[in-house]
């Protein structure tokens, strides 16, 4: 397919779509196309005047925003390199990140700058406050008062006031540097991820060709997940600004009950999620129906209008108006999955990775497979290094346009990540059945040896696990030699039903019996541990592993 500059499609799209929503922070303020164009032509006059050249990186450190929004498409349409930093790192994370990328220009939020120094950040030539677009810090004088004088000198460039012809955004390239983004994975520490604007462009052009119905300047999101992250930030925010339709930011963090409210305030026409955030849904609303109406559940004809009382209860719980919901980031409960599949809820599971910008497969989801998520997106290949890739699982390796260049200033890393013939490895583990579906198993860096050598994926037993009462996660681990299960128990909901935390520990520990009986001998879990608060997470809410794991054997 020919190749399209992203920034002029941007361009196209802000000219089109002039006097439409574009940008709003939920319950707050709203930015048209026009209002986003006039800040990003302010932004790119405050660059030529600190002297940012084009390929110079740019940090961006946030709770999601509008403004955040508006910082990302000037820098990128600028010419420079956009580098999102999660705002959920440590300052002292957030300082390194900002030095190894070598950023010339800082955005921050307000709340995280409070934590930080621009002396542990010498390569900066400004820092910029992200709520207001004010100077924090410059290093030369001159540059605050070219930005002082910021409002005058506009008035003066366009007299007539600016217009949709006034917009010339930099022309990109396939191969050129688009952005870095650190990945905020739970096996170590951060990398940058170089992605080209041809990995953008592949997963664009997917999203637009599949999306049914179609998506346009009418339609509207709900930007729940990071920004800084690469899955919301392609499908909750630059796909759409594309195509000229409406987002809306979650400006604080969103837990189930806010991310609600703001569907159905907003009803959106696509949700983009994490599973946790339906699993939340499932245990709490869900479940404790199905527990009370199992009686009436065993009369065919009762059981289906039931189940399609759930099915327009979580339809509408969700906005109502959505074509379906993509679920990705972390492994999905398989009981979840099921009964969503049974009551014929409209969601599907896709897979991707920071490195591949993000989407390496997905299906619409009246075309899933239960466990699946789904077939390989155009203009990309998979296969399982696996002498039998649709019985024995092996590592999930990726070619195409939309793979990353390599790790920005680790060429160690970058070439320990691509096999010898050019294929990208995942360090994911799956099977491919016969119709090009695929299976994930686990990630290769967390299967267990078990006792006669065979591959124990925790995740699967995490499955069993989370679906006893009272739990709200868990973690299963190696320790000397025996399958240990860290959880996290509902601590709140034991102590409303009567339950002290001696009585909650008990009960859980007593549902072990059962929670062997469903696995295989090989993988049975010994005993049980419980945290006093919940584990430490990466901001796609996937729990940090690395941080928990022990000597094997």
């Amino acid at each position: 397919m020919e190749y399209k500059s992203l920034n002029k499609m941007l361009e196209a799209s802000f000219r089109e779509n002039w006097d439409k929503p574009a940008l709003s922070n939920y319950q707050g303020v709203t930015l048209c196309y026009k209002d986003v164009a006039k800040r990003i032509k302010h932004l790119h006059m405050c660059f030529e005047a600190c002297g940012l050249a084009k390929g110079d990186k740019v940090a961006l450190c946030s709770r999601n925003q509008s403004n955040w929004g508006v910082s990302f498409l000037a820098v990128m349409t600028y010419g420079a390199v956009p580098v999102p930093i999660l705002h959920e790192f440590k300052p002292g994370n957030i300082h390194y990140l900002v030095n190894h990328s070598d950023a010339k220009v800082f955005f921050v939020d307000e709340v995280i700058w409070e934590n930080l120094s621009e002396a542990e950040m010498p390569g900066l030539y400004v820092i910029v406050q992200m709520n207001t677009l004010k100077y924090l810090f410059s290093r030369d004088e001159s540059m605050t008062k070219v930005r002082d004088m910021l409002p005058e000198s506009f008035a003066n460039a366009f007299p007539e006031g600016f217009t949709p012809d006034d917009m010339d955004y930099y022309e990109d390239s396939p191969e050129e540097l688009a952005m870095i983004n650190y990945t905020s994975g739970t096996s170590g520490f951060s990398k940058g991820v170089m992605i080209p604007y041809r990995a953008l462009m592949a997963n664009i052009r997917f999203a637009g060709e599949t999306a049914e119905p179609q998506m346009s300047c009418e339609s509207e999101v709900v930007a729940m997940l990071p920004s800084a992250h690469m899955y919301g930030m392609m499908f909750e925010f630059l796909f759409e600004m594309t195509i000229g339709a409406h987002v809306h930011f979650l400006t604080r963090v969103p837990g189930p009950k806010v991310i609600l409210n703001a569907l159905k305030d907003v009803r959106p026409d696509i949700v983009i999620s994490v599973p946790l955030v339906i699993e939340k849904v499932y245990k709490t609303q869900i479940k404790p129906q199905i527990d009370r109406n199992k009686t009436f559940m065993r009369i065919p004809i009762l059981s289906q209008t039931i189940l399609k009382r759930f099915r327009n209860g979580i339809i509408d719980a969700f906005g109502g108006r959505f074509e379906e919901i993509i679920i990705g980031g972390a492994a999905f409960n398989p009981e979840v999955e099921k009964f969503l599949h049974k009551i014929h809820f409209p969601f599907t599971v896709g897979y991707g990775m920071t490195e591949c910008a993000p989407l390496i497969t997905y299906c619409k989801w009246y075309k899933s497979k239960v466990g699946s998520c789904g077939k390989v997106i155009t203009d990309c290949e998979i296969r399982i290094d696996s002498e039998n890739p649709a019985k024995i699982p092996g590592e999930i390796q990726v070619r195409g346009a939309n793979v990353f260049m390599g790790y920005y200033k680790n060429d160690e890393a970058t070439a320990a990540s691509f096999t010898d013939d050019g294929w990208f490895k995942t360090g994911d583990m799956g099977v491919i059945d016969k119709d090009g579906y695929l299976f994930l198993r686990g990630r290769s860096k967390c299967m267990i040896l078990g006792p006669s050598g065979q591959n124990i994926y925790p995740e699967e037993l995490e499955a069993v696990v989370n679906n006893v009462s009272y739990v709200v996660d868990s973690l299963v681990i190696e320790d000397e030699g025996s399958l240990v299960a860290l959880v996290y128990p509902d601590y709140h909901q034991a102590e409303l039903d009567g339950l002290s935390t001696g009585q909650l520990e008990k009960k859980l520990i007593d549902a072990l019996p059962e929670i062997n009986a469903a696995l295989p001998n090989y993988a049975n879990i010994k005993k049980m541990e419980f945290l006093p608060e919940d584990f430490e997470r990466t901001p796609k809410r996937s729990i940090k592993r690395y941080m928990y794991q022990r000597s094997g054997k």
